[in-house]
């Protein structure tokens, strides 16, 4: 393609996305109000951003993209940590602290630059579409793993 033409995903390319915003709007509560505005900021603060740490990994690679991005979320990471830090650490187990560097080194690291290099050999507008069962998956494997009612 050329630098010109644009390419998407079918003729509905934000169908999935759609489907999704509705399935969750579905099964809000008011309790779950402030969570799901806090959810969409998010999406229209950091979704911009992700597509741009995609395609800047057509550049650089997957992993030194989300290095960085990781090394320029410090100072504001720093700050939200002192601010919401607990009152009591003594509920904070070795097995709290192992399931954090779980998280830390798969999901936010490896699993990341995996994906980045999904996205800058896929395309941006096709590979992204398979996030959008992201939630689902981890509903049902939530409800299997964890035996949680249907």
């Amino acid at each position: 393609m050329g630098s010109g033409q644009r390419r998407h995903s079918g003729p509905f390319p934000c169908g999935g996305s759609l489907i999704v915003g509705l399935y969750a709007w579905s099964q809000s509560t008011d309790d779950t109000l402030i969570g799901d505005l806090t959810m969409l900021a998010a999406i229209i603060l950091c979704g911009p951003r992700y597509a741009d740490g995609a395609v800047l990994s057509r550049r650089l690679g997957g992993w030194q993209v989300i290095s960085w991005a990781l090394a320029l979320a410090v100072p504001a990471m720093v700050i939200v940590a002192a601010i919401t830090r607990p009152g009591d650490w003594s509920r904070a187990t070795v097995p709290v602290w192992m399931g954090l560097a779980y998280l830390t080194v798969f999901s936010m690291l490896i699993c990341i630059v995996c994906w980045y290099r999904g996205l800058a050999h896929g395309g941006i507008a096709a590979v992204g579409q398979l996030q959008l069962l992201q939630p689902f998956s981890g509903l049902i494997l939530a409800g299997v793993l964890l035996c949680e009612p249907g």
